[in-house]
């Protein structure tokens, strides 16, 4: 059986992304009106095959639905909450991720998958004011700006590790790079 079909679902590449996954070794390095901010955090992120959806009767998408929620090492508070999809279209093995934070912001970002060697990944990007893009709310918009994103994941056996990159103008520092970098274990599958 192919290991990209799940219920009869084709999810690619991204099938195997779906399972619990946790770490504690996070690094949030966040903008400050006066310097940086290193935070150190651990994470949970679930990932669940959802489906598929056909668009306009040409489009299919297969959707693995997450939800991350990180915590700070130093009070076990919980700083980032995060919702939103990976979606995997079999005709042009195209890659979307969607995201939407309670801050005010979504995101819709596109980019590509890859297995080489038993090893998955995947990258993708949006920027503001591309089809690909950023939606925030007014207050987000004019007090902490994002104006990119990139995200790289590499997957390989049971170990997760990604980079996140958001562009903010925050502060009065413009393009600033607020970065999220953490290894996660899978706990279930």
């Amino acid at each position: 059986m192919n290991n990209s079909i799940i219920d009869g679902i084709d999810y690619g590449p991204l099938a195997v992304l779906a399972g619990v996954w946790k770490g504690d070794t996070g690094m949030d390095v966040a903008p400050e009106p006066d310097d940086d901010e290193h935070n150190p955090y651990y994470e949970t992120l679930i990932i669940t095959a959802a489906g598929d959806v056909t668009n306009a009767e040409q489009q299919i998408l297969s959707l693995l639905r997450y939800h991350q929620e990180v915590r700070r090492k130093s009070n076990h508070r919980v700083f980032h909450d995060q919702v939103g999809y990976w979606l995997w279209e079999p005709a042009s093995e195209r890659v979307v991720q969607t995201l939407m934070i309670p801050r005010g912001v979504a995101l819709l970002a596109e980019g590509s998958a890859a297995v080489d060697g038993g090893v998955l990944r995947i990258e993708v990007q949006a920027a503001a004011d591309s089809p690909w893009g950023i939606l925030e709310s007014p207050f987000m918009g004019e007090q902490a700006r994002t104006t990119g994103f990139s995200y790289r994941l590499e997957l390989s056996g049971d170990t997760l590790i990604y980079e996140q990159t958001t562009v903010l103008d925050i502060y009065g520092k413009r393009d600033y790079q607020h970065t999220d970098r953490n290894t996660l274990r899978r706990h279930a599958g």
